[in-house]
């Protein structure tokens, strides 16, 4: 149990910089998008991709704190 614990807690770290990097890309693309494309949406539309990462994030520290607890009993 112990090591599922840090197995999905290294997978909610690396899901939350993978997230990070996914909408930093999406916004300056939609923002350069914008500006010399004629995108019509705004740049913080690029927020919506952190939703599933933040999904997983939850789930997976939800599951690092449950086997964190059973690995203790």
């Amino acid at each position: 149990m112990k090591t599922l614990s840090f197995i999905f807690g290294a997978v909610a770290i690396m899901l939350s910089d993978i997230m990070c990097a996914v909408v930093a890309f999406n916004y300056c693309d939609i923002l350069w998008g914008a500006k010399t494309a004629g995108y019509s949406a705004p740049a913080s539309t690029a927020f919506v991709y952190a939703i599933p990462y933040l999904i997983g994030i939850v789930i997976c520290v939800v599951l690092t704190i449950v086997f964190r607890k059973k690995s203790k009993i």
